[in-house]
């Protein structure tokens, strides 16, 4: 019979991209994945290529913004496995109808915060529970540097997109308040900025790999010791709020 894996994960939006390789990083630990995606075929399309590298990875149905199937995926991972470990919120998305505040429109904005703030709350709210039932429970959030309010106080800054940038900002706040709220448990949340990556997210127009943005989520979603905790960070260290 083969062991129980140390480790029980979540990653959203893995099918494909950053998360993917989120997935694959945090598999090679040991642990079992599970690999969330909106869309069942490709979900599996990308836990079987997983599972092809000998990896412990199962597909679970969930779209972020809808909450009948969130809390479908959090009875599942209940009856199934009594437990989660680590939370990656990767999911996301970026309007390319988003601009600055003059030009941008409210519906960008709003598609934009639900997929990456509601989503991830909704998300992380429906988890908490089997985050709780861990001996070191771990959520990343997979934010931007185009979330730091400092960054967007740069005079020179080309990413100026209200919607996007703004709920990035609003997914840093969700780890900062998880932090506080968590401070006595066995809990931490950190929010990771993956870097300029080539994603569909950006029309491929990163200069990083997803595997070389995955690196710094990977190494949070696995430390032992939980030294880094409440902070948000790239693969440099700190990025600043």
């Amino acid at each position: 019979m083969a062991s129980p894996p140390n480790r029980i994960a979540l990653v959203t939006g893995a099918n494909k991209g950053i998360g993917f390789e989120i997935a694959r990083g945090i598999a090679r630990s040991g642990a079992l994945v599970l690999l969330g995606a909106r869309d069942t075929a490709r979900g599996k399309a990308a836990a079987d290529a997983l599972v092809g590298e000998g990896l412990s990875v199962v597909p679970i149905q969930l779209d972020i913004v809808d909450t009948t199937s969130v809390a479908g995926a959090a009875a599942t991972i209940e009856a199934d496995y009594g437990r989660l470990d680590i939370l990656v919120n990767n999911a996301g998305i970026a309007d390319f109808s988003d601009a600055g505040p003059s030009t941008t429109s409210l519906d960008a904005i709003r598609r934009t915060f639900e997929t990456n703030f509601f989503g991830a709350f909704i998300v992380t709210q429906a988890m908490l529970p089997l985050l709780h039932k861990s001996d070191a429970g771990r959520i990343v959030n997979m934010s931007s540097s185009l979330g730091s309010l400092t960054i967007n106080g740069a005079p020179d800054l080309l990413g100026r997109f209200l919607g996007y940038n703004a709920s990035k900002a609003a997914l840093n706040m969700l780890t900062v308040q998880l932090t506080a709220e968590l401070k006595d448990k066995n809990i931490i949340a950190n929010s990771v900025c993956p870097g300029f990556v080539k994603t569909d997210l950006n029309g491929h127009r990163g200069h990083m790999t997803p595997a070389e943005g995955a690196s710094e989520a990977v190494r949070l979603a696995l430390q032992a010791d939980g030294e880094i905790a409440g902070q948000f960070r790239n693969a440099d260290g700190i990025v600043p709020w």
